[in-house]
């Protein structure tokens, strides 16, 4: 009895659901919702697909931060600096 009760229900509420969806489409502005709404699930979907890609792009970068800090350390080799040249005096000129 519980389950037939419980299909009732259900099948009232899916009854009712179609019900005002036709409804919807008669009502002025309607359409122009409907529109916005698919427009925003389709903006959604691409925000989520270019956000998902951010994670990749982050182990990417931070792999190629330790390469280039490997390279810089590497690449400081203890250097004496070049000893310093006297200057030439310059000639004086004659009067």
């Amino acid at each position: 009895m519980a389950q037939q009760r419980g299909q009732d229900i259900f099948a009232r509420l899916a009854e009712r659901g179609e019900d005002v969806i036709g409804r919807i489409t008669d009502m002025p502005g309607a359409q122009k919702l409907v529109e916005n709404a698919n427009q925003l699930k389709e903006r959604v979907d691409e925000l989520q697909r270019k956000v998902r890609g951010l994670d990749a792009l982050e182990r990417r970068v931070d792999s190629l931060e330790k390469k280039v800090d490997e390279l810089s350390k590497a690449s400081k080799p203890a250097r004496k600096p070049a000893p310093k040249r006297a200057a030439k005096p310059k000639p004086k000129p004659q009067p």
